[in-house]
């Protein structure tokens, strides 16, 4: 008897180990592949109707678009603390820094390596661009600046955006935009406490090899950068010196052989 109880075990565990399936040899479907499965014969199922998609609901307009009726907003879609801006400065340092720099005068490590000059945000056209501007050229990119909704989540995205403001202020703050009996030191004070060279607080320049990052070199439509007197304005364009006459060209070259 205890034979075949044995046997039995035996047969058991191998019937058992002959069902064993891995992991990654688990029945699936593969994307883009058909399947016999259903009778359209697509693995990939339309959603169903009258349904929304974790993560797609999307109900305040504003904290996704940062449009207001199709204009750039001016407001941000939640309290901005501390945290808000502490997260704002760790995903611009890593998303923004390498074209922006750190303090945001676009003459970052990129540019300084050739690439197109990026956006400077102490010019007056950005210290006055609404809050939605920005929000929008991450989420959907700006002449060379590829977009970064793939990359950054909107709560981020914002969280930036308060974090360019902090920015444009503590490069125009005033003593008297400190909290009272707060302690005040120049940046040179600074600098110089830390060991770095005397001309850190020098006016940052774009370098010589800072270029448009096209392969003509030129700006192709991109705004430049406008200078403070410029009071965010551009000048008329010019119209191009009309081209000489292709005819009058073939005349003016075959008449002296006219004889």
């Amino acid at each position: 008897m205890r034979s075949v109880v044995a046997v039995c075990a035996i047969a058991t565990v191998g019937l058992l180990a002959g069902c064993r399936q891995d992991m990654q040899d688990q029945p699936k479907f593969i994307p883009q592949r058909g399947t016999d499965f259903y009778a359209d014969g697509r693995s990939a199922r339309p959603q169903v109707e009258n349904t929304v998609a974790r993560g797609q609901l999307h109900d305040d307009a504003y904290f996704y678009t940062g449009l207001v009726n199709g204009k750039e907003g001016n407001a941000m879609p939640f309290p901005v603390t501390m945290q808000v801006l502490a997260r704002g400065q760790e995903r611009f340092n890593i998303f923004c820094t390498p074209c922006h720099s750190r303090v945001g005068n676009g003459a970052g490590m990129i540019v300084e390596r050739g690439y197109r000059p990026a956006g400077n945000y102490h010019t007056a056209r950005l210290m006055n661009a609404p809050l939605g501007h920005f929000f929008a050229v991450m989420t959907h990119g700006y002449g060379a600046m590829p977009e970064y909704a793939s990359q950054v989540s909107p709560q981020d995205r914002w969280a930036i955006v308060a974090y360019i403001k902090a920015l444009q202020l503590s490069q125009s703050a005033k003593p008297s935009d400190a909290p009272a009996g707060a302690r005040i030191e120049s940046l040179a004070s600074i600098a110089e406490s830390q060991g770095l060279p005397a001309n850190f607080t020098n006016q940052w320049t774009l370098p010589p090899t800072a270029v448009y990052g096209t392969p003509n070199n030129q700006d192709n439509g991109i705004p430049p950068e406008l200078p403070p007197s410029a009071n965010g304005k551009y000048p008329a364009a010019q119209s191009a010196p009309a081209q000489p006459n292709a005819s009058a060209s073939t005349n003016k070259h075959a008449s002296p052989n006219k004889q």
